[in-house]
């Protein structure tokens, strides 16, 4: 489970003072569901989620993820989860194979358990072909591949993907939707921000409509058609992020 409560970041900015890129946001995600952050870039998706991910502190407010304090157990967070964007970095001169197994050994998995693990993922994610080929020679598709694999290693029940599908095509990015699916169909916990109403609209349990660092509402899709009275996630999404409520 993921539960936010009040969870707010400010930076501080030598010519505007301070930020408040994530202001009092609050939201659960429950296992085997898919929790969708939707907002504009420069939103507060990334911020939010990097804060559930313990790359950022939180400045106040509180978090859990699966069962664990954000600012108190950041190692026993880490340990439970996955977290996978378009700005991970792979490592150009170990293979796809060298690279799950590093992540493996980061995760102090053993080596059978390592060797078990890459085998599954890598037939999962129809990986075999390019298993042994330097990451520095794959495709944007392949690499995000590996990502993924290296996210799934340890078998996290937890995953957070921060905009995965940006700037991928239309194949490598209907591959990873397909994917965040599976993770919730296996009864893993899941929380996706993008700024595509599509992804949104087929993948999400819940959303979460974020715009000046704020989560403006949030609801089944179902909830949001009723509250604002319209069909369109378009249109819920422009007068949910203007009018503040």
């Amino acid at each position: 489970m993921i539960e936010a409560h009040e969870l707010s970041k400010v930076f501080s900015d030598k010519k505007r003072g301070d930020v408040r890129a994530a202001d009092s946001i609050s939201f659960r995600c429950e296992p085997g569901q898919i929790y969708g952050l939707l907002g504009a870039n420069g939103a507060g998706k990334t911020t939010t989620l990097r804060m559930l991910a313990t790359i950022l502190s939180p400045t106040s407010g509180t978090a859990s993820v699966a069962g664990f304090d954000v600012v108190r157990e950041p190692a026993q967070v880490r340990a439970h989860i996955g977290f996978l964007s378009t700005a991970t970095a792979l490592y150009d001169r170990l293979t796809a194979a060298e690279t799950v197994e590093y992540f493996g050994q980061l995760y102090g998995l053993d080596s059978a358990t390592i060797a078990r693990r890459t085998s599954e993922i890598f037939k999962t994610l129809d990986m075999e072909e390019f298993r042994d080929r330097r990451c520095a020679k794959l495709s944007t598709g392949m690499k995000q591949k590996v990502s993924i694999a290296r996210t799934l290693i340890h078998d996290p029940p937890v995953m957070i993907f921060d905009e995965p599908t940006n700037g991928l095509d239309v194949m490598a990015a209907r591959s990873i939707t397909d994917f965040i699916r599976q993770c919730r169909d296996r009864g893993k916990t899941v929380i996706f921000s993008t700024h595509v109403m599509t992804e949104v609209e087929k993948l999400c349990d819940r959303i979460g409509i974020i715009h000046g660092g704020r989560l403006r509402t949030e609801g089944t899709l179902d909830d949001l058609r009723r509250r604002y009275a319209k069909s369109n996630l378009e249109e819920i999404f422009v007068e949910a992020s203007g009018d503040g409520r």
